[in-house]
């Protein structure tokens, strides 16, 4: 089963780590991520750019209205994401437990969905209504 991962970053703590120490953990983590590869848990991931990089969309009556930045302030932002093949939650934890990337922040573990029959559905709903 297919687990995606998101990876904090504490932006106070990070910044206040010496360059030497910051560039040991995140060679510490792709090192760690070259494991994950080799065991067959990979599957990708990905790190996102700092947040002023970021546009959140909101809809609202009718309209979508972008606003510049992410989502909410907060001490901690989103870093990256892992997408990972693990065999129930338990062994998911157990991968990210020992990820160095835990040093930098928290982590949020969850389930894919399989969107699979839902797409199908849909799919038959769009052919039927250009009958």
């Amino acid at each position: 089963m297919k687990y995606i991962c998101f990876g904090y970053l504490d932006v106070e703590n990070w910044t206040s780590k010496p360059e030497a120490e910051q560039l040991a953990m995140i060679d510490a983590c792709f090192a760690y991520d070259a494991i994950l590869k080799k065991n067959g848990n990979w599957v990708s991931g990905e790190g996102l750019q700092g947040p002023n990089t970021a546009v959140t969309l909101r809809h609202r009556n009718g309209e979508v209205f972008r606003t510049d930045g992410p989502y909410a302030e907060t001490k901690e932002l989103l870093g990256g994401l892992l997408i990972l093949e693990a065999t129930n939650m338990d062994h998911a934890i157990q991968l990210i437990s020992n990820h160095p990337g835990t040093k930098m922040g928290p982590w949020e573990i969850r389930p894919a969905e399989d969107l699979s029959a839902m797409l199908a559905a849909s799919e038959r709903r769009r052919l039927t209504v250009g009958e």
